[in-house]
């Protein structure tokens, strides 16, 4: 079964996503850069602090405690020192491109907490084979927006149907790395490619885990009973899709691949052809 991720700093959301079944719940320090680098895109900058981590530390006793924290800077050590001691189980360090801002993670963290790597610039796909030299990665997390970003292109699936991620994922397993890759929306999405579809190759692929996006389930002060009972209605959807996946062969997983292939580019033509009018 996959890592569940869920991103919030609400003390009764994170409640809940931890009874419905989540794995990690995510708080989300980042902000350095990230304004100007992801400008004009529908992506969300939380404004979480590490107060917000002791507090979820307090209700968070079944998941795992995943804090991001800012790209490697002359605040890191202070930073990770802050969140460790604030309780986090697992720290994930975004947007690094070279094997020095890594080796500098890994020492900042020293064993203390768990720790992920946020692939999320070509430059750490072009580094990625002496990135993966440094002893001390727990796990990979391969993040779509902000690769989509740089690439200049129309649609974050791109980068799973142009084959990239069968390139990086050969290179995980080969050192025996767990990773996982981007978001899902819920189950009856009818968004291309479908998110049913992008589960299936997170299967194909032997990902440990996906965040689940706002498109699955976004919390926007409504009834925490009504949210609570939609949120596992929607994380058993998954798990269910997950039992039928496990007895599925090499051929449909194999269709499967060329029809996110399909959807996407379909979708990425369709913005094209928007935009070019």
């Amino acid at each position: 079964m996959l890592n569940l991720m869920y991103i919030t700093n609400n003390v009764e959301v994170a409640k809940i996503a931890q009874r419905a079944g989540v794995d990690w719940i995510f708080i989300d320090l980042e902000y350095i850069g990230k304004e100007n680098r992801q400008k004009g895109r529908n992506t969300v900058i939380s404004a979480h602090t590490v107060e917000d981590v002791r507090k979820l530390r307090e209700v968070v006793n079944r998941s795992e405690l995943l804090v991001r924290v800012n790209p490697i800077g002359k605040w890191s050590k202070d930073e990770i020192n802050n969140v460790i001691k604030a309780g986090a189980n697992i720290i994930i360090l975004p947007f690094f491109k070279t094997k020095k801002e890594v080796e500098e993670f890994i020492n900042f963290v020293a064993r203390r907490a768990k720790t992920c790597l946020l692939v999320e610039t070509m430059e750490a796909v072009e580094n990625i084979e002496e990135i993966l030299e440094i002893k001390g990665i727990d796990y990979i997390h391969i993040g779509l927006n902000d690769i989509n970003i740089q690439r200049k292109t129309n649609l974050i699936f791109e980068f799973l149907a142009d084959g990239y991620i069968d390139i990086l994922v050969k290179k995980f397993k080969e050192k025996n790395i767990r990773f996982g890759f981007g978001g899902v929306a819920h189950m009856k999405s009818k968004l291309l490619p479908l998110a049913k579809a992008i589960i299936a190759e997170h299967y194909r692929l032997g990902s440990s885990g996906v965040i689940l996006s706002r498109s699955f389930i976004y919390y926007q002060n409504q009834d925490l009973n009504e949210f609570e009972s939609e949120f596992i209605k929607k994380v058993k959807e998954l798990r269910e899709l997950e039992k039928e996946l496990e007895n599925k062969d090499k051929n449909f997983f194999e269709k499967n691949k060329e029809n996110v292939k399909r959807d996407t580019y379909k979708v990425r033509d369709i913005i094209r052809n928007k935009n070019a009018k």
